[in-house]
Formats: C-alpha cells, structure tokens, sequence
C-alpha cells in the first residue's frame, strides 16, 4: 500500500526480512542436531499467526513447514483452533488431534504458536512419545533449565547460548 503512494516501506521491509530470518534459523538450529531432515519426523505445535486465532495469514508455521518437506522430512502438527483452516495452506501434512499426538514417534518438536495449551503439556509424557527427544521452542514458553533437566536436547530463540541447551 505504501508503495502505492510513493512511500518506500523500508522498516516494514527490514521487518519481514528479520521475521523470516528468524524461521531459518529454527530450521538450522533443528538441522545441526537431528543433522538433516531425510527420514525424519517433526511435529508442530501450533499453526496459526498468533495464539486465539485461526488466522493463517503470513503464519510462521507455513515457511517453516515448506522448509522442513523440502528437505525431506515428514510433518505432523496440531493447533488448538487453525487446523481446518491451515488444511488449506498446507500439503501432505499429518493433522493430529492432541499435541501428544504430534510427540509421538517424532524427531523433534518445534513450538511454533504460544498457545496456553502447550504451557499445560505434560513434557515428561512428551518425552516418553519422541523417538528423539529434540525441542525448539520458537516462543521460549518453557524453562530451558528444566526441559534440559527433563533430558530434552531444547534450544530457544534469541536467548543466546548458556551451555545448557539455549541458544
């Protein structure tokens, strides 16, 4: 819209670039530990935008799901109020109908939604469910002392590295 009246967006630029930076990092931060994708299963923890909603607008979730399939991995993923909305957006992805659901059997999880569901979740039961016991938390809802106590592999993001597992 701004372009249209002449005006040259460049924050609202940096900001998207920054934004999508920020998938491929989760990618990689997933990637330097399962050390690729083929073959591999990772679920999702939420779908939508923002927490409250089923909006898919621009979700995180969307690139970040593209990501991991074009490196071959298998997707799973639950979202309290946007799965038949993300059923639109997404292919060949597991839909599941609990996040224990999406724990189980896989290689990693990746918080991507900070819905007050997952604050919930029993994680000694999640971790019971994954075949590896890997987390990115995208929204930093847990304690990364107590998930690497737990026994999860866990990084955050932008919390830098501490020698406990965040980074």
């Amino acid at each position: 819209m701004a372009e249209l009246y002449g005006v040259r967006p460049e924050i609202l630029r940096a900001a998207t670039y920054v934004n999508y930076d920020q998938r491929k990092r989760l990618i990689q931060k997933l990637r330097d530990i399962l050390g690729g994708f083929r073959g591999k299963t990772i679920g999702l923890l939420g779908l939508a935008f923002k927490p409250d909603t089923d909006d898919m607008r621009d979700a995180p979730s969307i690139s970040i799901i593209h990501m991991l399939q074009h490196e071959g991995a298998t997707v799973k993923a639950y979202d309290p109020e946007a799965q038949e909305t993300a059923r639109r957006y997404l292919e060949s992805v597991i839909f599941c109908d609990t996040p224990y659901q999406v724990a189980e059997g896989a290689d990693g999880l990746i918080l991507v939604t900070e819905w007050n569901e997952f604050k919930q979740l029993d994680m000694a039961r999640v971790k019971a469910l994954m075949r590896q016991p890997v987390l990115i938390d995208g929204r930093n809802i847990y304690d990364p002392k107590r998930m690497v106590e737990m026994g999860f592999t866990y990084r955050g993001m932008g919390r830098g590295y501490d020698g406990v597992g965040v980074e």
